[in-house]
């Protein structure tokens, strides 16, 4: 290790004890998951975007693990460890390693071992001030190591579920809307291609595949894709099991024969996801937009409110701050509020800190209960950086 590396791990190191101390005074209890995990804990509830980039491996027991991507999932499985019934309010924060592969190589912003301290709240009943303690608690944080200029991006993706639930389209888009809003780019070509009326249809070769998978069931499935694989020489390997295969392919075939959408559905969508303002105008057009639709989200709209009133209550000027209706998170286990904070100079791709509401992962984990959780983690080489840069 060079003098210069040593200066900027010791920093680094200053800063996470300084950040965890913050957190211990704040009331949350210092907690070190494995780094090691069950693989298939993480594949079934991160999504897409962080399952493509997770350092996956067999141990000499055939056991499926992985490098933990986030840290998120570890402390609750501990939570849930701790109190297997799941009816306990605890709060936890944490300072160490999570690995993702950079598709466009490692950078100082992108490494693919990088460092998060964080915090997570479950059990809290009162959800909309769980949302705000947590985020004063990482605003705070990132301003006790010196970033005094940033700025808050908020989303709310129960908002958007609100908005889906209410409108008068097939329950299967309403699924598929539910899952492509993590990935932008298929989510607008989705709602184009059934606003247009096209078929929802794979490749020339998946189509003809899924043509013949029409009407059978996943046993049978599972047969077909077996004996196409096997055919075709193709290994079964990455990430999906075959029963993952047939079952996806058995949901493309659904897509081809299933209804389209009506465009004036895809217009209001359309609308939503361009509210891009501070949070209480943007409220204000989504409001308006569902009044003109005629849509019932009113309950969402008063949650979100209640939680903009708290924020500035708490001395935060909301006038600074942007609600993005298109904001989610990569990770999708996130059901509600999201939030990141971001530094001058740093997109955002490139967070400080982020964080959010996912109320439905505790029970995916084999919780016996719904659990209200949420979180939030601070990307420490993100924020060093940051501090150095405003310090420069």
């Amino acid at each position: 290790m060079t003098a210069e590396s040593a200066k900027a791990f010791e920093a680094l190191e200053g800063q996470a004890r300084d950040l965890v101390a913050l957190f211990g005074r704040a009331g949350y209890e210092f907690v070190a998951p494995a780094i090691l995990q069950p693989a298939g804990v993480f594949l079934d509830q991160i999504g897409e975007q962080v399952r493509a980039r997770s350092y996956v491996f067999s141990d000499l027991a055939g056991e499926e693990l992985c490098l933990r991507p986030d840290l998120t999932v570890p402390v609750s499985r501990l939570y849930l460890e701790r109190h297997p019934r799941a009816g306990e309010e605890a709060r936890y924060c944490y300072n160490g390693p999570a690995f993702r592969f950079q598709p466009l190589g490692p950078s100082t912003m992108h490494p693919r071992e990088f460092r998060q301290a964080g915090v997570e709240c479950f059990g809290a009943s009162d959800k909309a001030a769980a949302d705000v303690e947590v985020l004063l608690l990482a605003a705070e944080a990132v301003r006790s190591a010196g970033l005094s200029d940033f700025r808050l991006c908020f989303g709310d993706i129960a908002l958007f579920y609100a908005l889906i639930d209410a409108l008068n389209l097939p329950e299967r888009w309403r699924l598929k809307l539910r899952h492509y809003f993590w990935r932008p780019p298929s989510f607008h070509a989705l709602l184009d291609k059934l606003a247009k009326g096209e078929r929802i249809a794979p490749n020339g070769l998946v189509t003809a595949l899924c043509e013949t998978l029409a009407g059978k069931s996943q046993a049978e499935a599972e047969d077909v894709v077996s004996t196409y694989l096997q055919a075709e020489g193709i290994p079964v390997a990455g990430n999906r099991t075959l029963r993952e295969i047939a079952a996806r392919l058995l949901d493309q075939t659904a897509d081809l024969y299933a209804d389209t959408l009506p465009k004036e559905v895809a217009t209001v969508i359309d609308y939503y996801l361009a509210v891009s303002a501070q949070p209480r105008e943007a409220v204000e057009q989504i409001a308006m937009i569902a009044r003109g639709a005629g849509l019932d989200i009113d309950d969402a709209i008063v949650v979100f409110a209640r939680r903009c009133d708290l924020l500035e209550g708490a001395g935060v000027d909301l006038a600074a701050a942007t609600l993005s209706t298109e904001f989610g998170r990569k990770l999708e286990y996130y059901s509600g509020f999201v939030f990141q904070i971001e530094a001058p100079g740093m997109g955002e791709t490139e967070p400080v800190a982020g964080g959010g509401r996912y109320d439905n992962l505790l029970t995916a984990l084999g919780a016996p209960c719904a659990v209200p959780a949420v979180g939030s983690a601070i990307h420490t080489e993100r924020l060093l950086a940051a501090v150095g840069r405003a310090s420069s």
